[in-house]
């Protein structure tokens, strides 16, 4: 009831300000005509204040008089035209305003009524937040998204192709133990789109390497059941993605798709951190970026974000080439020093620019350390602290830079 007395009482006072606006006359507001009267009725004075002096003849002051009539009749007759049409107006522009107040009234309830949602009791964020994470844990499995969804066919191998497979599937059917065995498995039958199949053996592949497991055997695990699942981030693909990310929080393809996770269960601030993180610390290559960059922009507005996305980055600066060594050598002292400086100028600029991965934050603060340039090497070293504030991880790989260079002791 009260979000009502409320509601009503703003859209009120919103429209009764708008039918004022229109009603309300501007202070000293007045018709030419008026002002042309005044003028006119102080030049009849001022024609009997020269025929009285003498400077005027009295025909002459009588045909001033008549011109002056004249032209006070003329203004006369607008001061009525106008003031008989502000009569007239007036009446429509009151009944103007009375729609305009019912406009904004119906046209602001009604909308209520279309995207809100009337009669659901007040929700404070943190009450949202809890409930969004009850959503999520009770969202679909694996196996219920596959079961609502049309499979896509798998791919026609070549005849030799496909024996093979056929003699990879019977060996590893008859040793399912075979670590190297399931592994080929899984990348060949996500190689046909046979991604049920994949995961299947991805997972053997995690249970028989257990505590030796990687990050990347864990993503790849995670990849393949997304796949099979049509982009759908599942529990089961989250579980190895945060196993992923205890061994490595540093993954970007893990951070991705957790990313993606969050997104597809209404939680885009926390999307929109991950991704912003991922998009700046990814190399221009790497096949996520073009999918953030599409979509981060609609993300943030979501997230309730002023966000500029930072401009698309290049290829990685290759290092130098074996010519390019093999000429360095023919240079004086002088003019390799140049040239390392020129390289590190680069990789300056590209990361002030365009970001990087925490270790070209690192190589630079330790290329700045050895040429001598600690004031620099400081300075970018501040910069990298409040650029990796959030992931610690990260940061300390960019203080390792910071000790080689001799900034901490």
């Amino acid at each position: 009831m009260i979000f009502w007395i409320v509601a009503t009482a703003l859209v009120g006072t919103t429209a009764a300000m708008l039918a004022v606006a229109m009603l309300k006359r501007r202070e000293n507001e007045e018709h030419p005509a008026a002002y042309d009267l005044r003028v006119y009725r102080d030049q009849l004075k001022e024609v009997d204040r020269d025929l009285a002096r003498g400077v005027l003849a009295e025909d002459d002051a009588e045909r001033m008089r008549t011109e002056i009539a004249r032209r006070i009749l003329a203004a006369d007759a607008q001061m009525q035209k106008h003031d008989a049409e502000a009569q007239t107006s007036t009446g429509s522009t009151k009944a103007f305003a009375a729609l305009l107040v019912a406009a904004v009234i119906g046209a602001s309830f009604g909308l209520y009524l279309w995207l809100g949602v009337p009669g659901h009791p007040d929700m404070p964020l943190q009450v949202r937040f809890e409930t969004l994470s009850e959503q999520m844990k009770a969202r679909p499995s694996q196996a219920d998204i596959e079961a609502e969804q049309t499979p896509t066919p798998a791919l026609e191998p070549d005849p030799e192709f496909a024996e093979l497979m056929e003699k990879l599937r019977k060996a590893v059917a008859d040793n399912p133990d075979d670590l190297r065995g399931q592994s080929l498995l899984a990348r060949n039958e996500s190689s046909l789109g046979n991604h049920k199949a994949a995961y299947a053996a991805q997972a053997q592949v995690l249970a028989l390497k257990g505590d030796a497991a990687t990050a990347g055997d864990y993503v790849l695990h995670a990849n393949l059941l997304i796949a099979a699942a049509q982009n759908y981030v599942s529990p089961e693909a989250e579980a190895s993605l945060r196993a992923a990310l205890q061994l490595d929080p540093l993954n970007n393809l893990g951070r991705y798709y957790l990313g993606l996770m969050m997104w597809q269960n209404g939680r885009p601030d926390a999307a929109f951190r991950l991704w912003d993180q991922v998009l700046r610390q990814s190399p221009a290559e790497a096949p996520w970026v073009p999918a953030i960059r599409s979509t981060i922009s609609e993300l943030a507005w979501y997230a309730g974000v002023d966000y500029k996305m930072p401009p698309a980055p290049h290829a990685a600066v290759a290092g130098p080439s074996e010519d390019d060594v093999a000429a360095a050598q023919e240079l004086t002292a002088e003019d390799r020093q140049a040239m390392i400086e020129s390289m590190v100028a680069g990789l300056s600029d590209r990361l002030a620019t365009e970001g990087g991965t925490p270790q070209e934050w690192a190589q630079l603060i330790s290329a700045y350390g050895v040429l001598g340039e600690t004031a620099r090497a400081q300075a970018i070293w501040t910069e990298a602290q409040q650029v990796f504030a959030s992931v610690p991880e990260a940061l300390e790989i960019v203080r390792a830079g910071a000790e080689r260079a001799g900034l901490l002791q």
